[in-house]
Protein backbone atom coordinates (compact mmCIF):
# COMPACT_ATOMS: atom_id res chain seq x y z
CA UNK A 1 0.00 0.00 0.00
CA UNK A 2 1.94 3.25 -1.13
CA UNK A 3 1.39 6.48 0.64
CA UNK A 4 3.34 9.71 1.39
CA UNK A 5 2.61 9.55 4.95
CA UNK A 6 0.38 12.24 7.13
CA UNK A 7 -1.92 8.75 7.38
CA UNK A 8 -5.59 8.86 8.32
CA UNK A 9 -8.64 6.93 8.63
CA UNK A 10 -8.57 6.95 4.75
CA UNK A 11 -5.40 5.43 4.90
CA UNK A 12 -6.55 2.87 7.67
CA UNK A 13 -9.63 1.79 5.86
CA UNK A 14 -6.96 1.19 3.04
CA UNK A 15 -4.75 -1.31 5.59
CA UNK A 16 -8.14 -2.85 6.80
CA UNK A 17 -9.24 -3.80 3.10
CA UNK A 18 -5.38 -4.85 2.60
CA UNK A 19 -5.74 -7.62 5.06
CA UNK A 20 -8.63 -9.26 3.63
CA UNK A 21 -6.61 -9.63 0.67
CA UNK A 22 -3.22 -10.54 2.00
CA UNK A 23 -1.66 -12.59 4.96
CA UNK A 24 0.69 -9.55 5.35
CA UNK A 25 0.46 -6.36 4.89
CA UNK A 26 3.33 -3.83 3.49
CA UNK A 27 3.04 -0.32 3.61
CA UNK A 28 5.52 2.82 2.14
CA UNK A 29 5.73 6.40 2.72
CA UNK A 30 7.83 8.28 0.81
CA UNK A 31 7.01 12.02 -0.57
CA UNK A 32 7.86 11.48 -3.94
CA UNK A 33 9.51 15.26 -5.06
CA UNK A 34 9.46 13.66 -8.82
CA UNK A 35 5.34 14.35 -8.62
CA UNK A 36 5.14 17.82 -7.11
CA UNK A 37 5.70 20.68 -9.57
CA UNK A 38 7.83 23.58 -8.84
CA UNK A 39 5.06 26.24 -7.12
CA UNK A 40 3.21 23.05 -5.23
CA UNK A 41 3.72 22.06 -1.51
CA UNK A 42 6.79 20.04 -1.32
CA UNK A 43 8.24 21.06 1.36
CA UNK A 44 5.28 22.21 3.29
CA UNK A 45 3.87 18.94 3.16
CA UNK A 46 2.97 17.31 6.05
CA UNK A 47 5.34 14.37 7.50
CA UNK A 48 4.67 12.59 10.74
CA UNK A 49 6.93 9.67 10.88
CA UNK A 50 6.82 8.02 14.45
CA UNK A 51 3.28 9.22 14.00
CA UNK A 52 2.48 7.45 11.44
CA UNK A 53 4.69 4.39 12.37
CA UNK A 54 2.68 3.96 15.73
CA UNK A 55 -0.47 3.66 14.09
CA UNK A 56 0.85 1.24 11.40
CA UNK A 57 2.20 -0.91 14.04
CA UNK A 58 -1.40 -1.03 15.99
CA UNK A 59 -3.39 -1.94 12.89
CA UNK A 60 -1.31 -4.69 12.54
CA UNK A 61 1.36 -3.74 9.59
CA UNK A 62 3.95 -6.16 9.10
CA UNK A 63 6.69 -3.94 7.01
CA UNK A 64 6.50 -0.30 6.66
CA UNK A 65 9.04 0.95 4.07
CA UNK A 66 10.54 3.89 4.51
CA UNK A 67 12.93 4.80 1.62
CA UNK A 68 15.12 8.27 1.59
CA UNK A 69 14.81 10.45 -1.76
CA UNK A 70 18.59 8.75 -2.20
CA UNK A 71 17.64 5.36 -2.32
CA UNK A 72 14.49 6.00 -4.58
CA UNK A 73 16.91 8.83 -7.00
CA UNK A 74 20.03 7.89 -6.68
CA UNK A 75 22.86 9.86 -8.10
CA UNK A 76 22.84 9.44 -12.06
CA UNK A 77 18.78 8.11 -11.79
CA UNK A 78 17.78 9.13 -15.62
CA UNK A 79 14.67 6.64 -16.26
CA UNK A 80 10.78 8.04 -16.11
CA UNK A 81 7.48 6.25 -16.53
CA UNK A 82 5.14 8.20 -19.21
CA UNK A 83 1.58 7.00 -19.41
CA UNK A 84 -0.43 8.42 -22.05
CA UNK A 85 -4.06 8.89 -22.65
CA UNK A 86 -5.83 8.16 -19.08
CA UNK A 87 -3.00 10.48 -17.84
CA UNK A 88 -4.03 13.57 -19.53
CA UNK A 89 -6.39 16.08 -19.29
CA UNK A 90 -8.17 16.83 -15.17
CA UNK A 91 -5.54 16.67 -12.79
CA UNK A 92 -2.60 15.93 -15.85
CA UNK A 93 -3.57 19.40 -17.46
CA UNK A 94 -3.27 21.32 -14.01
CA UNK A 95 -0.29 19.60 -13.19
CA UNK A 96 2.32 19.05 -16.05
CA UNK A 97 4.67 15.76 -15.41
CA UNK A 98 2.51 14.79 -12.36
CA UNK A 99 1.56 11.52 -13.34
CA UNK A 100 5.04 10.51 -14.79
CA UNK A 101 6.59 10.96 -11.15
CA UNK A 102 3.51 8.75 -9.93
CA UNK A 103 4.08 6.12 -12.56
CA UNK A 104 8.00 6.09 -12.22
CA UNK A 105 7.77 6.36 -8.33
CA UNK A 106 5.06 3.13 -8.33
CA UNK A 107 6.76 1.40 -10.29
CA UNK A 108 10.04 1.67 -8.38
CA UNK A 109 7.94 0.73 -4.85
CA UNK A 110 6.85 -2.12 -7.01
CA UNK A 111 9.88 -3.74 -7.87
CA UNK A 112 11.49 -3.18 -4.15
CA UNK A 113 8.57 -4.66 -2.25
CA UNK A 114 7.34 -7.12 -4.79
CA UNK A 115 3.66 -7.38 -4.11
CA UNK A 116 0.97 -9.61 -4.57
CA UNK A 117 -1.58 -7.06 -4.76
CA UNK A 118 -1.49 -3.01 -4.41
CA UNK A 119 -4.45 -1.10 -2.76
CA UNK A 120 -4.98 2.60 -3.65
CA UNK A 121 -8.14 4.69 -2.32
CA UNK A 122 -10.86 5.83 -5.24
CA UNK A 123 -10.24 9.29 -4.11
CA UNK A 124 -6.98 9.74 -6.62
CA UNK A 125 -9.25 7.93 -9.32
CA UNK A 126 -7.17 9.70 -12.30
CA UNK A 127 -4.05 7.98 -10.34
CA UNK A 128 -5.84 4.75 -9.81
CA UNK A 129 -6.35 4.26 -13.65
CA UNK A 130 -2.81 5.57 -14.93
CA UNK A 131 -1.78 2.64 -12.30
CA UNK A 132 -3.99 -0.02 -13.66
CA UNK A 133 -2.78 1.40 -17.48
CA UNK A 134 0.52 0.72 -16.59
CA UNK A 135 0.69 -2.46 -14.92
CA UNK A 136 -1.21 -4.19 -17.47
CA UNK A 137 0.82 -3.02 -20.43
CA UNK A 138 3.87 -3.53 -18.48
CA UNK A 139 2.90 -6.81 -17.23
CA UNK A 140 3.66 -6.38 -14.32
CA UNK A 141 2.48 -9.47 -12.06
CA UNK A 142 -0.09 -8.08 -9.37
CA UNK A 143 -3.27 -7.27 -8.45
CA UNK A 144 -4.51 -3.85 -8.71
CA UNK A 145 -7.12 -2.96 -5.75
CA UNK A 146 -9.33 0.35 -5.88
CA UNK A 147 -10.93 1.00 -2.16
CA UNK A 148 -14.07 3.31 -1.84
CA UNK A 149 -13.05 6.80 -1.09
CA UNK A 150 -13.02 7.02 2.71
CA UNK A 151 -15.37 10.16 4.07
CA UNK A 152 -15.69 12.37 6.77
CA UNK A 153 -19.86 12.87 8.38
CA UNK A 154 -20.60 15.56 6.39
CA UNK A 155 -19.12 13.94 3.38
CA UNK A 156 -15.85 15.62 2.39
CA UNK A 157 -13.40 12.84 0.97
CA UNK A 158 -10.57 12.24 3.81
CA UNK A 159 -6.93 14.38 2.17
CA UNK A 160 -3.85 14.79 3.84
CA UNK A 161 -4.10 18.20 2.53
CA UNK A 162 -7.77 18.90 4.39
CA UNK A 163 -5.51 19.95 7.36
CA UNK A 164 -4.50 22.67 5.11
CA UNK A 165 -8.49 23.91 5.69
CA UNK A 166 -9.14 26.78 7.84
CA UNK A 167 -12.36 26.42 10.23
CA UNK A 168 -14.26 28.62 7.94
CA UNK A 169 -13.50 26.61 4.73
CA UNK A 170 -13.66 22.97 6.46
CA UNK A 171 -17.42 24.21 6.81
CA UNK A 172 -17.55 25.33 2.98
CA UNK A 173 -15.40 22.54 1.45
CA UNK A 174 -18.52 20.03 2.39
CA UNK A 175 -20.42 21.92 -0.36
CA UNK A 176 -17.98 19.69 -2.66
CA UNK A 177 -19.53 16.60 -1.97
CA UNK A 178 -23.06 17.85 -1.50
CA UNK A 179 -22.76 19.26 -5.09
CA UNK A 180 -21.62 16.22 -6.75
CA UNK A 181 -24.09 13.83 -5.04
CA UNK A 182 -26.93 16.47 -6.02
CA UNK A 183 -25.42 15.86 -9.86
CA UNK A 184 -25.11 12.23 -9.43
CA UNK A 185 -28.70 11.89 -8.87
CA UNK A 186 -29.49 14.51 -11.75
CA UNK A 187 -27.33 12.74 -14.32
CA UNK A 188 -28.72 9.13 -13.41
CA UNK A 189 -32.25 10.47 -14.26
CA UNK A 190 -31.46 11.47 -17.03
CA UNK A 191 -30.63 14.82 -17.32
CA UNK A 192 -28.67 17.02 -19.45
CA UNK A 193 -25.23 16.51 -18.73
CA UNK A 194 -23.78 19.65 -19.55
CA UNK A 195 -26.40 21.46 -17.73
CA UNK A 196 -25.56 19.61 -14.82
CA UNK A 197 -22.34 20.35 -14.73
CA UNK A 198 -23.02 24.45 -15.27
CA UNK A 199 -24.71 24.20 -11.91
CA UNK A 200 -22.07 21.93 -10.03
CA UNK A 201 -19.41 24.40 -11.14
CA UNK A 202 -21.77 27.45 -9.92
CA UNK A 203 -22.81 25.87 -6.75
CA UNK A 204 -18.85 25.53 -5.92
CA UNK A 205 -18.25 29.44 -6.61
CA UNK A 206 -21.22 30.08 -4.29
CA UNK A 207 -19.44 28.42 -1.62
CA UNK A 208 -16.20 30.09 -2.18
CA UNK A 209 -14.34 28.04 -4.69
CA UNK A 210 -12.18 29.27 -6.80
CA UNK A 211 -10.22 28.54 -9.32
CA UNK A 212 -12.03 26.20 -10.09
CA UNK A 213 -9.61 23.85 -11.71
CA UNK A 214 -12.05 21.41 -13.83
CA UNK A 215 -16.08 19.52 -13.34
CA UNK A 216 -16.10 16.47 -15.83
CA UNK A 217 -17.82 13.50 -16.51
CA UNK A 218 -16.32 10.69 -18.01
CA UNK A 219 -16.04 7.68 -19.02
CA UNK A 220 -14.85 4.92 -15.76
CA UNK A 221 -11.99 3.28 -17.80
CA UNK A 222 -10.82 5.37 -20.19
CA UNK A 223 -11.21 9.22 -18.34
CA UNK A 224 -12.79 10.28 -21.55
CA UNK A 225 -15.29 13.05 -21.67
CA UNK A 226 -19.23 12.15 -21.67
CA UNK A 227 -22.14 13.57 -22.30
CA UNK A 228 -24.65 10.46 -22.22
CA UNK A 229 -24.60 7.89 -20.05
CA UNK A 230 -24.48 4.11 -22.14
CA UNK A 231 -21.65 2.95 -19.29
CA UNK A 232 -20.55 3.36 -15.64
CA UNK A 233 -19.27 6.92 -15.75
CA UNK A 234 -17.06 8.92 -12.96
CA UNK A 235 -17.79 12.77 -11.98
CA UNK A 236 -15.05 14.33 -11.20
CA UNK A 237 -14.26 17.66 -10.00
CA UNK A 238 -11.08 19.65 -8.73
CA UNK A 239 -11.27 23.47 -7.19
CA UNK A 240 -9.26 25.34 -4.70
CA UNK A 241 -10.65 26.53 -1.52
CA UNK A 242 -8.28 29.08 0.18
CA UNK A 243 -4.70 27.94 -0.32
CA UNK A 244 -6.00 23.87 -0.66
CA UNK A 245 -6.83 22.02 -3.77
CA UNK A 246 -9.56 19.47 -2.98
CA UNK A 247 -10.57 16.64 -5.68
CA UNK A 248 -13.52 14.12 -5.14
CA UNK A 249 -14.64 12.18 -7.52
CA UNK A 250 -18.45 9.59 -7.67
CA UNK A 251 -19.49 6.87 -9.48
CA UNK A 252 -22.60 7.67 -12.39
CA UNK A 253 -24.44 4.55 -13.04
CA UNK A 254 -26.67 4.61 -16.55
CA UNK A 255 -30.41 4.75 -15.26
CA UNK A 256 -28.87 4.72 -11.11
CA UNK A 257 -27.41 1.84 -9.29
CA UNK A 258 -29.62 -1.25 -9.22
Amino acid sequence: MPTMGALHEGHVSLVRAARTHADHVVVSIFVNPMQFGPNEDLDAYPRQEAQDAALLEQEGVAILWAPTVDVMYPAGFATSISVSGVSEGLCGAARPGHFDGVATVVTKLFNQVRPDVALFGEKDYQQLAVIRRFVADLDQPLEIVGVPTARAQDGLALSSRNAYLSADERGRAAELPRAMQAGVARLEAGEDAGAVLIDIRAALERAGFDPIDYVELCDAASLAPVRSLSAEARLLVAARLGKTRLIDNFPVFPGGKL
